[in-house]
């Protein structure tokens, strides 16, 4: 973990870590008020944000109230008022069948109040849609009732445009983006400018700690030696957790949506 924010590390952490605490326990009045005013959640990423506290609410009794949910966490990194989690999440549904869903969270704090405390500004939960249902539907019985469960459950909270907004969650880069993040790590290891230049969108936004942004060549000086595991892709977003000199972190790996850039990587954040 390193501590690239003006305010305490320890404290951002701490913040973060009430979030787990409170769905542990099913407090949705703790965890709602985790966030600001104008907070939002993005999970999965690709999907409809939730954002402010009715709507953050909703998501609580979709998709947290109903079941129970263990936070395995490998790694944290803090970089400037972000904090990101490496980890696993279990989910026991109502049927008992248990989903185990590889993750990258980032969240983006502010500190609001009188005495600053961080709130919870932006929630970005990085995991595969598709690969969640697929593990449900090949979990027999209780996998496939828990889907049936589920859908009622959305259209009670989220009504028909919320299931919509949910399920754009399948759609994004998928194994192409996955490749060309691939690609990228291999242009980056062998020094060609060039060919990372080449992989880019124009002005992409490049970053080797999250917090400042630096040129292509320098870039590729210092990511040099990038390697990347555990390759996720939720909307037009790869995250990877990644090693970099003997460090470990998440990367983000975002990619254009203008369409004369079509498979373009917009911006690279490393953090690390």
């Amino acid at each position: 973990m390193q501590n690239r924010s003006p305010h305490d590390a320890a404290a951002l952490l701490d913040a973060v870590e009430q979030s787990p605490k409170a769905v542990a326990v099913h407090d949705k009045s703790a965890w709602v008020g985790l966030f600001a005013p104008d907070g939002q959640v993005n999970d999965p990423v690709g999907s409809t944000p939730h954002v402010g506290a009715a709507a953050i609410g909703r998501f609580f009794d979709t998709f947290i109230a109903p079941n129970s949910i263990e936070f395995d966490v490998q790694h944290d990194v803090v970089a400037g008022m972000s904090v990101l989690r490496d980890l696993t999440v279990y989910t026991t549904m109502s049927t008992g069948v248990t989903m185990r869903i590889p993750m990258h969270l980032r969240y983006d704090l502010i500190a609001e109040g009188p005495d600053s405390s961080p709130r919870i500004q932006r929630l970005f939960a990085h995991w595969e849609l598709q690969t969640m249902i697929g593990q449900l539907l090949r979990s027999g019985g209780r996998g496939l009732l828990a889907s049936v469960i589920l859908g009622p459950q959305l259209i009670r909270h989220q009504g028909l445009s919320g299931c919509a907004g949910f399920l754009r969650g399948l759609a994004g880069v998928r194994k192409r983006g996955k490749a060309r993040v691939v690609e990228l790590v291999g242009a980056l290891a062998q020094a060609e400018t060039a060919t990372v230049s080449s992989l880019l969108a124009p002005n992409a936004t490049l970053s080797a700690d999250g917090v400042s942004e630096t040129s292509v060549a320098e870039f590729v000086s210092t990511a040099q030696h990038l390697e990347v595991e555990k390759l996720l892709s939720a909307g037009r977003t790869v995250s990877a957790t990644v090693h970099l000199d003997g460090r470990r972190g998440v990367g983000l790996f975002e990619f254009s949506r203008n369409a004369a850039d079509r498979g373009a990587i917009s911006a690279v954040r490393l953090y690390i």
